[in-house]
């Protein structure tokens, strides 16, 4: 019998290969990350298995353009994992989770230079265009129709 028939662990019979459910009772699962698909939904889940697993979803992670949502996002929740396990165990990384935390240090200073140079001023200008356009609604709503009343009341004086 293994961990999953103790648990009496069951697969959900439309769910991912890879989640065993508990039952009502216990509302968890177990999840068995070798068995996960390879999606980009359980990439960051297959970053923290082992061997080979960890190895492909290394290099899928690797290989997602700077601009794919799942990228900054696995980073993101990757990066605190391991920095709470770091923290938590403050001990030496084995090889894998070395390898594993190079990539994903080297990948997040890659976004946070990408928001530097291109996100950032993007933001900037489309504030400023925001703010112009607001501004120039105001002065419709305002102050032209405040300028109309002036005017006519100076065409009326003057008449």
């Amino acid at each position: 019998m293994n961990l999953l028939d103790n648990a009496r662990a069951r697969e959900a019979e439309n769910g991912a290969p890879g989640i065993y459910y508990l039952g009502d009772l216990y509302k968890s699962a177990i999840i068995v990350i070798h068995q996960l698909p390879r999606t980009p939904e359980t990439l960051w889940l297959r970053l923290l298995g082992r061997g080979r697993v960890k190895e492909q979803a290394i290099q899928e992670l690797e290989s997602l353009p700077p601009t794919n949502r799942w990228q900054a996002n696995v980073i993101e929740l990757v990066d605190k994992v391991l920095t709470i396990l770091g923290t938590r165990k403050n001990q030496e990384a084995d090889g894998e989770d070395e390898e594993l935390m190079v990539t994903i240090d080297a990948l997040y200073q890659e976004a946070i230079a990408q928001l530097r140079e291109e996100v950032i001023p993007q933001l900037r200008e489309e504030a400023i265009a925001q703010l112009r356009e607001e501004a120039i609604a105001q002065l419709r709503e305002e102050a032209i129709p405040q300028l109309r009343e002036e005017r006519i009341l100076n065409l009326k004086g003057g008449g």
